[in-house]
């Protein structure tokens, strides 16, 4: 108890007056995740300034054997910032560390800090007439830091890749307290291992991101978003293939969600409307994009797209936004289908990926089995199906107990739709990051040779195992 009240004491001296709290109300919004799965307890509420608070906060915890628990905007999808419920660590928000540093409008990069927002970077590119290629439904909470601690993903990963490609550099605290300066960008560099790369996707196991060098683009001038319906979801595979060899670059998305995503949405949002007369089994989001150079020649290109596919035969039904206002609520009707979908009752989410040729035959398979397996649930497949990404979701039976349901069956439906992937050479986790959700399937499921590696890598940067403890790395059996 006294070495406890030695290092509160130490890092409020580090930290100033704003940098640690240990008040009840104020850590207890931060304590539970998104999505209302774990709830833990903190030593304090951490909000450092600087990257160096950060450095000597980190040489405290290590001195004192304090965990540390990082979190972004506490948007994540599988518990990785939510501490324990030990209450030994403290919970680390770099909230303050808000500042952009730099946006170099020529070189077309942006250093920022890691509490960054994702709507504040948008906002700060657009200003210099380009854009941050990187976009997802909690853009307004989200921060840079969360981003690359996940590799997050979203609907613009087809053409640009996930956080991962947008990073140039990085700067990050070490579990010694030492500071990983790679910010400065180099096109090309032999020096050995690309050590900013081990830091992004590691959920804060490995190091504590504090700053990246992002990269920009032009803006878009001009976009064509179409939406599509087909019978059955192998065509959207062929369709997709379609539209790449038409489009080629100027595909942005393409996203798949089937007829009972659309009729929940319709269902739970006011004033949503289908783009389509008839019923579809399957429907189709495209958005082509072009920058200045290429703005005029896209109507005609998003005409000749669906043209061609209907010759060809792969569409029921089609039709293009006329405008930015029905361009929005087409991705409106895509956005809102896990809320809609939550107000139906309870739910298993699974974010997965298969290889990219084989999505479309996976769903095909998986939907069927596991309604067979588990009677009375319903399968869903939307999302990203030109990456190879889908969002795998198992509805309950109507009338199940929200919490009862997830903790006896749904653990059987994940178990079973993970076995399901993992034969498919799939990834039980594509761009929402393993977290305490997952930890114990990845150390049931992955590869030994990986895991193996994992831990070594995490023994060498964290060996006292105070960086977020119990996420990622599943424990040695």
């Amino acid at each position: 108890m006294a070495q406890t009240e030695e290092f509160l004491a130490a890092a409020r001296d580090a930290l100033g007056e704003r940098g640690l709290t240990t008040d009840p109300e104020l850590l207890q919004p931060w304590l539970t995740d998104w999505r209302g799965r774990f709830t833990g307890k903190a030593l304090a509420l951490a909000s450092p300034g600087s990257t160096e608070e950060v450095s000597q906060l980190m040489k405290l915890c290590t001195r004192f054997g304090i965990p540390i628990v990082p979190q972004g905007g506490n948007s994540g999808m599988s518990g990785g910032a939510t501490p324990d419920d030990t209450g030994h660590a403290v919970l680390l928000s770099l909230r303050r560390m808000n500042a952009i540093r730099r946006v170099d409008a020529d070189a077309k990069e942006a250093v920022c800090e890691a509490g960054v927002i994702l709507q504040t970077l948008h906002e700060a590119a657009d200003k210099e007439q380009l854009r941050f290629p990187l976009t997802l439904g909690g853009k307004g909470s989200a921060t840079v830091g969360g981003l690359i601690a996940t590799n997050a993903g979203g609907s613009q990963v087809l053409r640009h890749g996930s956080m991962r490609a947008q990073v140039l550099g990085i700067e990050a605290v070490l579990a010694d307290g030492s500071v990983f300066d790679a910010l400065v960008p180099l096109k090309k560099d032999n020096r050995g291992f690309d050590l900013k790369q081990m830091l992004i996707g590691s959920e804060g196991t490995l190091g504590i991101v504090t700053a990246a060098t992002l990269r920009l683009l032009p803006a878009v001038a001009e976009r064509s978003v179409l939406w599509i319906g087909l019978g059955d979801v192998r065509d959207t595979r062929k369709l997709f293939l379609h539209a790449d060899r038409m489009a080629g670059d100027a595909l942005e998305a393409f996203e798949i969600l089937p007829r009972h995503s659309l009729e929940a949405v319709l269902k739970h949002t006011p004033d949503a409307r289908s783009p389509l007369q008839g019923d579809h089994e399957w429907h189709v989001l495209i958005e082509l994009i072009a920058d200045a150079a290429g703005a005029d020649a896209l109507p005609d290109l998003a005409q000749n797209l669906l043209e061609s596919a209907f010759e060809a035969g792969l569409v029921e039904d089609a039709t293009i936004a006329a405008n930015e206002t029905q361009a929005e609520q087409f991705w409106t009707l895509r956005d809102e289908i896990s809320p809609a979908e939550r107000a139906l009752g309870p739910a298993m989410q699974h974010d997965i990926s298969v290889p990219v040729a084989r999505m479309a035959d996976f769903v095909a398979e998986a939907v069927p089995l596991v309604e067979q397996k588990f009677p009375g649930c319903t399968g869903i497949a939307f999302g990203h199906l030109g990456d190879g990404n889908v969002h795998f979701h198992v509805l309950s039976p109507p009338g199940s107990e929200r919490g009862t349901w997830e903790a006896g069956e749904g653990k059987k439906i994940s178990a079973f739709v993970h076995d399901l992937v993992t034969r498919w050479d799939g990834s039980i986790s594509a761009e929402h990051g393993i977290g305490q959700l997952k930890v114990d399937e990845l150390g049931r499921l992955g590869d030994p040779v990986h895991l193996h590696m994992m831990r070594a890598v995490k023994q060498a940067l964290d060996p006292n195992g105070l960086l977020n403890p119990g996420k990622l790395v599943p424990p040695c059996a």
